[in-house]
């Protein structure tokens, strides 16, 4: 989502100690894709006077949506595949999101969980990071949970979700939690209310529902597998309308197909709770919800962030268990494409 929760369920920790997979290598062919092929993606490859890469998708160039297919992709550490396809309602578009490593590629890598801040007042730079470097830096109690560590090889990539570079302070910050020199960093820049940024937002679907059902205390090594679709919407023509329209595209449209293992009572639960619908502030667009709370994201309900609609099927039993809906009213009205 735009914004994220964190939580402390109970841990599973130690799942992924010493796993082969290396988010480094693996998203490293699509950070250079990104970089090589700017122009056509239609983003702009800048240097910071530390000499860190700023690749900008949408602030002063227009991005667009196969950048943001990429940079989707990226953020889920090269671990996922993000696909543009038709569909019908309140968006002719939706995207597809998988992953055949789905607890790296959301958690370890694509939630926006590395809280990033420099300056004061009007001036302040604040940003939630995702990606790669996450891995390496290490600063959420999540990775101690998944017992996940990944070692950088020569360089490293962060997303942002802001309207503006990065100040030398963040810059400093994350070089030195990674271990890096500031030449090795790749920052790339998404604005929501652009086509890249709107996008990858979006594509955090998957993610999404990792993250609730860690928050729910779901044994995360009892996902198997997972795929989701959103609608995606028409960006907004502001950073307010366009967080609200990413956040109900995920809340009100978002359809998850998880695959666990365990008992039927556990998939029977995750099944109930998991989709959005099982929150208290459900039912309204995301802006009117952020607006009654008076912007104050962290008064919402963090059991609110989870897709729509939920089936977890159980490999070990056969059977399958549904939960949530979408709705396509309130699609309607966030979008403003009528009825």
């Amino acid at each position: 989502m735009s914004q994220e929760h964190s939580t402390t369920p109970p841990p599973h920790a130690g799942h992924y100690a010493n796993h082969p997979i290396s988010i480094q290598e693996h998203v490293a062919s699509l950070v250079d894709s990104l970089i090589e092929e700017a122009h056509l993606l239609r983003v702009k490859v800048s240097h910071s006077p530390e000499g860190s890469v700023i690749v900008d998708a949408g602030i002063e160039v227009p991005g667009g949506l196969e950048a943001g297919r990429l940079i989707a992709e990226i953020c889920m550490g090269g671990l996922g595949t993000v696909d543009i396809e038709p569909t019908s309602g309140p968006s002719r578009l939706s995207l597809s999101v998988g992953s055949f490593e789905p607890i790296l590629a959301c958690l370890g890598s694509q939630y926006a969980g590395w809280s990033l801040s420099a300056g004061e007042g009007k001036a302040a730079f604040r940003a939630l990071g995702s990606g790669p470097a996450r891995s390496i830096a290490l600063k959420e109690p999540l990775f101690a949970e998944l017992g996940y560590t990944d070692t950088a090889l020569d360089r490293t990539t962060l997303v942002l979700e802001v309207d503006r570079h990065p100040p030398a302070e963040v810059i400093e910050k994350v070089a030195h939690d990674t271990q890096l020199n500031p030449d090795q960093l790749v920052f790339i820049l998404t604005p929501t209310r652009s086509l890249a940024g709107n996008l990858q937002v979006v594509a955090r679907v998957l993610e999404v529902a990792m993250h609730k059902a860690h928050a729910l205390g779901f044994d995360l090594s009892h996902i198997v597998d997972g795929r989701g679709t959103a609608p995606l919407p028409p960006p907004g023509v502001d950073f307010l309308t366009g967080m609200g329209r990413t956040n109900d595209a995920i809340l009100y449209g978002g359809v998850i197909q998880l695959y666990v293992k365990g008992s039927d009572e556990a998939a029977s639960d995750l099944a109930t709770r998991l989709p959005s619908s099982h929150s208290s502030d459900y039912g309204k667009p995301f802006g009117q919800i952020f607006k009654d709370y008076k912007y104050d994201f962290y008064q919402i309900d963090p059991m609110l962030f989870a897709p729509a609609a939920v089936t977890v099927s159980n490999l070990d039993t056969g059977n399958s268990f549904h939960g949530g809906q979408i709705n396509e009213v309130l699609l309607y009205q966030s979008f403003g494409t009528g009825s």
